[in-house]
This record gives structure tokens, C-alpha cells and sequence, in this order.
């Protein structure tokens, strides 16, 4: 009964591990008020890049004393044209202005203004722009919420008045342009929003003037502040594609010399556009409407350099690298899948021509170096993603070309790794590339989300801060690299140990690696760390053979909805500026605005579905081992049934990746990324399989069972036998332990053959079924979990064989039989040529 509830022991340990990782939250310092009045003052296509001491000389000494930052300006519309950002700014959610418009250009966009008297304004399309955004978009933005959440509030400029507009399109005070002494207009309401101007175009000179215009604005506004103000200077929206990052900077009381940072980026130096409407409501200390806003209140934090200069190069040096990654990003992908298709049609073949038959028709085997050529090919299409994460550890983006650097760099980490995984200790063993290449992609992910992950931000397998969904922890394609890498690594080392034991391995891998998904200081990602504890709970479940079965499915999702039960319950009691997304999803569906987010969720899944590559890696690589490996000719359930941990790590992988991608909005990249790396080591470790499907264990090398009439019950025995663990010399040498010359196995069998009559052939030793039978005999059994016989992997690995271990207690029976009745009858003899000595198993 212990034994049984082990596995389920340990799941509600890593549910209660995940619950305490995932509730306990970095403090963020709740904001507070800091000021009496706030200036919002917004420039279209402003870049760090066009700040500098001579250029921006009043910019360069607010942003010395202020704290900085770099302001993603995700909008509802891509890219985010100024009016599109003017409107998400006083909505503080993300909003666009209606109208068809061209979905890759800004075209000049004509807004309305009526001034009826010389104090306030109108915008007459501000209704039908708030129905727009209400009916036809996702995110069911309120444009004017800001406004709405003060009592008076200032525009000057034609941008502030989209800004600052009321749902119904009343502005409180309007001016058309920045007045020589603005300081009466400015003191005249708690909230002023302003519109600087614009800085366009690609041509430097040209930049640079506008930025001077702008400049000079943004100086009469500084000598007009009220006192006890918080001045903040945006890029607002830009300009024409590719979308860039844009400057942030907040100048006033408690905002000196740091980085701004947020609770939606969770990265120090990193704001979003939606995040200016809470912090000015913050800094006044008016509650923020959490149902309206999507952003999260700005604070300052420590850690910016002292010199200005080399503050603001990091900042415009993360706007070159986002730019450029997002144009690597969409080849490498779609380089990466053709190349994974190219070589499953390249494996197929290999596939039907692994096992080696008996008799003189059989065709020839394939050459040892073309199969060792294709396994190293594999391993390098596994290890792809891994090496172009760790690229980015070399700023190629800084230089001309710089996708040819990238494709350079990658491609060098490739091989450094592939000659890494071939040069391993145990790299001839059937499972040895698998767990090198699963150990390697596990250690690349998991070091960089423990050092912060780095290398993903704006990285071309990680996420870009240009999109604005996600900042910080792990990525869509790193949490399924990860979690591949982590439960394929469980499974190879639970297959190492003995049986009863597999279970706690699988779990604690697997449990340690959903903490360092789930926890918030690390991989920040409470859906993922959902999907991988499903994924463990169903992993430990068939760990020590046998089928998913309708229960063992249940406990799993029970773990999983364990987890999210108790995570929600801590996220709910948090305040509503602090919670998470499942928190807040759940709060949205208590106040009826749940509706929005399973729609945005669906929205976004459809959209990954249609257009990423990684959902053909996913696709294919779901074809492959379905219509493939899956057969009797393809080997995959033979190495099941030797090696069930492993079958247990890849059917938890394809519960957590599929959970994973669907309720994180991702449709299948989750999957497919996770593909890239499982599929080829599948195929590798079938081929493997299937080259030694008709070996034999030679006599005398093997050990006694133990679950025959002498033995313990087979269910007692560890795999292997009563030896549990232990190996013979024949096994620390799996592809040199090949059969001797004639002759040269003599002493082996001599125990047998003495027991038999002089003159007669045979003996167990001799005796065996063809290869042919063999193979036939394995492929019928090879998937019921490995539960009615017990071998050991050459290289320690214990596995269940129906390979080996069936064939030679047949030709046991057969020979004890035979002498029985009597010495007259010879032994059947398979010829010499085709009895290899297996390098999956030996003796019981």
C-alpha cells in the first residue's frame, strides 16, 4: 500500500512546494503619493538614441536627476501609430482609434476638435471611438478612464486632447498649442497632459532638429510646473515600422536618480505605456480602477549607474537588439522547421531498414556511417534552440549583418555542442545522447532564469519587450524547451534506479523544475508551472510501467487543479495591485470582466495557431511519431516497453506542453518548441533500438531471475532481478561486446554442454529462437508498460524487456526439456552470423 501511494505522496508535496513558490511575491513597494500635481508630457517617436547633452540639453539634466526608463508602447493597434497611443494613455489599457486603417503603416489619422468656448474642448468621434473599442476589440478598453478618475484635468495639443477626452468626448481645459508661460494653464487642475510634438523619420539630421523643437517645449514646461510635481516625459507611440522602444523619464519628489520599473514588466528599467495612466493616479493618491486598467503603477528602484551616459546606452542599446530580433526571430524559426522536416524524411527510411534480419533475402544493412552521421544530425536539430538562447550572450545585434553574425554564432554553439553530447562518457549506450542532449537544454534555460533571465529578453528564442506581453521569466518557446529538457532528464535518471524508486526521482526533478517555472523571482509563470506539475503528476504515474490509465489521468489533473486551487486562494487575499494573472483572472470573473480574458486568450491562441512555424514543428513532429515511430517497423514502443521512465517523461511532456500553450494563449508554440527538442532524440534512441532488435544475450553472461519457482515474486524484484542495479563486464561495453570468433565462447557455455551427453550438440547455450522470431516476439509486446518480465540496459539503465530475457527462458525450457526425453534430439542452432550480443539487455 505504501508502495502505491508514493508517487501520490510526493505530488502533493510538489502541490504544496509550487502553492509556496508561486505565493510568495517579491515586495514591489506599494506606490504612495508623491505629488500634488502631475504633467504628463508625450512625444511621438521619441528613442533613447536622440537624447544627448547637446541635442536634448533640458531632457539630458531631467533625466540626471530623475529615474529612467525604456517604455514599450503596445497599443491595440500594430504598430502603435501616435493617435493609437494618445487614446492608451488616457485609457490606460490597450486601445485604438477606429477607422480602416493599413495593419503595418501609420497613415496621418484627422481627429476632430470643436472648442465651443475658449475654456475646454469637444471631439464629437469620441463616442463611436469608445463603442469600437467596447464591441470590436479584445481588451474592451474605456478611452478617457484617466480623466474620468480625476475631477479636472488639462490638455494642450491636439494628441493631449485624445488624451485627456472623456468617454462622452468633454475636455475639462483645452490649449491648441503650449502657451510662452504655461504656468497658469498647468496649475489650473490636478492632471495636465501635453503633447511636445513629434520626432520622425530615419534621416539623423532631420531627427535631431525635431528633437530640439522638442526640447525647447519640454523647457517652458519645466519653468511653468507647479510646485510639488511629478513631470513625466514619454515616447508615446511611434511613428512608422518596425515598432522601437521609446523613452521614459520621471522627474519630481521620491523619483530621483533610479529606473523606473512596474508590476506588468517585472523588469528593472522597463515600463509600459498603459502604466502612465496608474501612476499618475498613484503619485496623486486617487484609487486606480482595476477593471478599466490593465497597467500597473510605475516605482523607482536602485541599481542605475552614476554616469548618465552609460545609463542611458543600455536602455538604446535593448531598442537595437529588440529591432533586430524580431526580423532573426521569424527566419530562424522557419529555417528550424524546414530543417527538422528535412531530416524526419531523411529518418523514415533509416527506420524501415534498422532491424537486421535472418537469411540470405534480408536486405543490406545500412552503413554505420550513414546512421552515425544521421544521429549526429539529430542531436544538432535538439540542441538548436538551446544554442540560439545562448547566442545572445554575444552582441551580434550591434554590428552590420547582423543576422549572418547570428547565424554564425549559432551554428558554432551547435557543433561545440553536438562534439559536446558525442564526447560524453556512455554516448554508445542506447540512452546516452538522450539524457546528454536533455541535461544540456535543461542547464542552458534553467542557468539563464536563474541569473535573471538575460539571454531571452528581446533574444530571438525568447520574447521581445516590443510586444509587451511578457518581461521578465520564462518565454513561450523557453518554458518548452525547459520543461522537455527537465521531465526527459527525470526519465532518463529514474531509469537508473529501481522501480520502487522511480517515482520519487521523477518528482523531485520535476517538482524542483515547476518551483523554478512557477516562482516569481525566477521563471514567473504560474500557467506553466501548472502545466508541469500535470505533466510530473502523469510522468511519476506510469513511471514504473504500465498504461495511462483513466485514474492515473485524473490524479494527474487533480494535481494540476491542486496547485491552481491553492495558488488562486493565496492570489485572491493579495491586494489587487500585487496579484498575478491567475488572480486577477479570477477577480475578473467575480466582477463579470472575465469574458474579456477568455476572449483575448482565444483570440491570441488562434492567431499563434495560424501564423507561428513552431506549430508546424508540432504538427510534424505529432505525424512522425504517430504515423512512424509509433508503428511496429519504428521502434518507439519497443523502447517503451525497455525503458518505461522514458515513455512516462514524453507523455508528461505532451500533457504539459498542450496545457501549457492552450491556457497561456500560445495554441501549440509551447508544443512545438518542446518538439524540437523531444521528437529527434526519440527517433535517435529508436534507431538505437531497432539496430539491436534481434540481438541475443550471450550464455553465461546474464544473471538468475528472481521471479521463478526459487525467486521472489516478480513484483517484489527491482529491475533486473534481485541484483537490482548491478551490471556485468559485459555491459560497461555495449557496442564493442560483439560475438567472439569460433570457437572463442566455449568456456561461457562449457557448464552447459557438460551437462549434456558427449557427441550431442546444444545445450542452453546453444539453443535459441531465429532472429527473426525474436524480433516478432518483441514488437508484440513492447508497450504494455514492461510488467511481466525484467532486464537491465547495458549502460545501468533498468528497463523491461520482452527483447531478450522471453527468448532465452524459452530456449531455457526448450533445453531442459529436451534433455528430459533424452539425448537423441539436437538443438536448433541460428547461424553464427546473426547472434550479436544485445546491447539493450542481458540475462534477466
Amino acid at each position: 500500500m505504501l508502495r502505491r501511494l508514493t508517487p501520490v505522496l510526493l505530488t502533493l508535496l510538489v502541490v504544496v512546494l509550487g502553492v509556496t513558490a508561486l505565493a510568495a511575491r517579491p515586495e514591489t513597494g506599494a506606490p504612495r503619493r508623491t505629488a500634488d500635481f502631475v504633467v504628463l508630457a508625450g512625444v511621438a517617436g521619441l528613442r533613447w538614441d536622440d537624447v544627448d547633452p547637446q541635442t536634448t540639453p533640458t531632457l539630458w539634466r531631467m533625466a540626471q536627476q530623475g529615474s529612467i526608463g525604456s517604455l514599450s508602447t503596445r497599443s491595440a493597434h500594430r504598430p502603435t501609430c501616435p493617435v493609437d497611443g494618445w487614446l492608451t494613455l488616457g485609457a490606460g489599457s490597450y486601445a485604438a482609434w477606429n477607422g480602416s486603417r493599413q495593419q503595418d503603416a501609420c497613415p496621418p489619422v484627422g481627429v476632430t476638435i470643436e472648442q465651443p468656448d475658449r475654456i475646454g474642448a469637444n471631439l464629437p468621434d469620441q463616442e463611436s471611438v469608445v463603442l469600437h473599442n467596447q464591441e470590436r476589440l479584445p481588451w474592451g478598453a474605456v478611452p478617457g478612464s484617466l480623466s474620468e478618475s480625476v475631477r479636472c484635468s488639462v490638455a494642450i495639443g491636439p494628441g493631449a486632447a485624445v488624451a485627456a477626452a472623456r468617454p462622452f468626448g468633454r475636455v475639462d481645459r483645452y490649449a491648441p498649442k503650449l502657451p510662452d508661460d504655461p504656468a497658469g494653464l498647468l496649475g489650473s487642475c490636478v492632471l495636465s497632459i501635453v503633447d511636445l510634438g513629434t520626432v520622425a523619420g530615419d534621416d539623423p539630421a532631420t531627427r535631431a532638429a525635431e528633437a530640439r523643437r522638442v526640447d525647447a517645449a519640454l523647457a517652458r514646461v519645466l519653468a511653468a510646473r507647479p510646485p510639488r510635481s511629478l513631470v513625466m516625459v514619454a515616447g508615446v507611440s511611434d511613428t512608422e515600422t518596425p515598432s522601437r522602444l521609446h523613452v521614459a523619464v520621471a522627474d519630481g519628489p521620491g523619483w530621483e536618480g533610479g529606473l523606473l520599473t512596474s508590476a506588468s514588466t517585472g523588469r528593472e528599467g522597463y515600463l509600459q505605456l498603459v502604466d502612465l495612466a496608474p501612476t499618475a493616479l498613484a503619485a496623486l493618491g486617487r484609487p486606480i480602477p482595476e477593471r478599466l486598467f490593465l497597467g500597473r503603477p510605475a516605482i523607482r528602484v536602485d541599481g542605475r549607474p552614476d554616469d548618465l551616459a552609460a545609463a542611458i546606452a543600455a536602455p538604446a542599446d535593448a531598442d537595437r537588439e529588440a529591432g533586430v530580433q524580431r526580423r532573426v526571430a521569424g527566419w530562424f524559426f522557419a529555417l528550424l522547421a524546414l530543417a527538422q522536416v528535412a531530416l524526419y524524411v531523411t529518418v523514415l527510411p533509416l527506420l524501415r531498414r534498422a532491424r537486421r534480419l535472418a537469411g540470405p533475402h534480408s536486405p543490406p544493412p545500412i552503413s554505420r556511417r550513414v546512421v552515425a552521421t544521421v544521429e549526429l544530425l539529430l542531436i544538432a536539430a535538439a540542441l538548436a534552440v538551446p544554442a540560439a538562447l545562448l547566442a545572445d550572450a554575444v552582441p551580434w545585434w550591434r554590428v552590420d549583418h547582423a543576422g549572418w553574425w547570428f547565424a554564425l554564432v549559432t551554428v558554432a554553439l551547435i557543433v561545440a555542442a553536438t562534439a559536446l553530447v558525442r564526447f560524453t562518457p556512455g554516448y554508445d549506450r542506447t540512452l546516452g545522447p538522450l539524457g546528454a542532449v536533455a541535461g544540456l537544454a535543461t542547464l542552458v534555460v534553467g542557468a539563464d532564469v536563474l541569473s535573471g533571465a538575460r539571454l531571452q529578453l528581446n533574444g530571438v528564442v525568447g520574447y521581445s519587450a516590443l510586444e509587451g506581453g511578457r518581461f521578465s521569466g520564462l518565454g513561450t518557446v523557453g518554458l518548452g524547451v525547459f520543461l522537455a529538457g527537465a521531465l526527459l532528464s527525470a526519465g532518463w535518471l529514474a531509469q537508473r534506479f529501481r522501480r520502487a524508486w522511480r517515482p520519487m526521482v521523477v518528482v523531485t526533478v520535476g517538482g524542483t523544475a515547476a518551483v523554478v517555472v512557477g516562482s516569481p523571482y525566477l521563471g514567473s509563470d504560474p500557467i506553466g508551472a501548472v502545466a508541469l506539475t500535470a505533466g510530473v503528476a502523469v510522468a511519476a504515474a506510469i513511471s514504473t510501467g504500465g498504461w495511462l490509465t483513466v485514474s492515473r489521468l485524473v490524479w494527474a489533473t487533480m494535481a494540476g487543479l491542486a496547485l491552481t486551487i491553492g495558488y488562486a486562494v493565496v492570489d485572491l487575499r493579495r491586494p489587487a495591485e500585487e496579484r498575478g494573472s491567475v488572480g486577477r483572472f479570477l477577480a475578473a470573473l467575480g466582477d463579470g470582466t472575465g469574458g474579456l480574458t477568455v476572449h483575448r486568450s482565444s483570440t491570441a491562441n488562434f492567431e499563434t495557431l495560424v501564423n507561428s512555424p513552431l506549430t508546424l514543428l508540432a504538427v510534424v513532429g505529432a505525424l512522425l511519431v504517430w504515423f512512424a515511430l509509433l508503428q511496429p517497423w519504428g521502434g518507439l514502443m519497443r523502447l517503451f516497453g525497455i525503458y518505461p521512465a522514458i515513455r512516462a517523461a514524453m507523455a508528461g511532456t505532451a500533457v504539459a506542453a498542450v496545457i501549457g500553450g492552450l491556457l497561456g494563449g500560445s495554441a501549440l508554440d509551447v508544443a512545438g518548441a518542446a518538439a524540437a527538442l523531444v521528437v529527434p532524440m526519440a527517433a535517435l534512441a529508436s534507431l538505437r533500438v531497432l539496430d539491436h532488435s534481434t540481438d541475443r544475450t550471450q550464455p553465461g553472461t546474464g544473471r538468475q531471475r528472481g521471479d521463478g519457482p526459487a525467486g521472489p515474486p516478480a513484483g517484489d524484484a527491482p529491475d533486473g532481478g534481485p541484483g537490482g542495479g548491478s551490471t556485468t563486464a559485459a555491459d560497461e561495453h555495449p557496442r564493442a561486446n560483439r560475438p567472439p570468433p569460433d570457437g572463442a565462447g566455449t568456456q561461457d557455455a562449457a557448464p552447459a554442454e557438460d551437462a549434456a551427453p558427449a557427441g550431442v550438440e546444444g545445450g542452453p547455450g546453444d539453443r535459441s529462437a531465429a532472429p527473426g522470431d525474436t524480433a516478432g516476439t518483441a514488437d508484440s509486446a513492447a508497450g504494455d508498460g514492461g510488467d511481466t518480465a525484467d532486464s537491465e540496459d547495458g549502460d545501468g539503465d533498468d528497463g523491461d524487456d520482452r527483447d531478450g530475457g522471453g527468448v532465452r527462458n524459452a530456449g531455457e525450457r526448450a533445453a531442459g526439456a529436451g534433455g528430459a526425453r533424452g539425448a537423441g534430439v539436437p538443438a536448433a542452432r541460428a547461424p553464427e552470423s546473426a547472434t550479436p550480443t544485445s546491447t539493450e539487455v542481458t540475462s534477466g
